[in-house]
């Protein structure tokens, strides 16, 4: 996954520009493909930062929704409204999360 932040988006488009200009030139700088290949690896970086960030709200959030249905399952009678609500709250957290890490997965 990249993850570009705007300035790194305009100035690689900038270069893409200016080596698709020199290829039709037959006359290719190495040095802008060296920055494009820089700018590409500090984004995949940042992007791998971010997923296994991701990853790790998902896996509390997994806990989250265990944890919920362990309280509904050992309340009390008089608290197992309370307790479904936590556990209902729980998984829609969840889903949120998982929502979030598969669309920066396809990303």
């Amino acid at each position: 996954m990249y993850s570009y932040t705007p300035a790194e988006k305009w100035q690689r488009a900038k270069l893409s520009r200016k080596t698709f200009r020199q290829a039709l030139a037959d006359c290719v700088d190495p040095q802008l493909n060296a920055r494009i290949d820089a700018i590409d690896r500090v984004a995949a970086e940042r992007g791998q930062r971010e997923l296994n960030a991701l990853y790790a709200v998902r896996e509390k959030d997994r806990q989250a929704v265990a944890t919920a249905k362990a309280t509904l399952r050992t309340a009390p009678w008089a608290e197992r409204s309370a307790a479904r609500q936590k556990v209902r709250d729980a998984e829609q957290q969840l889903k949120r999360s998982e929502r979030a890490v598969n669309k920066a997965e396809r990303e």
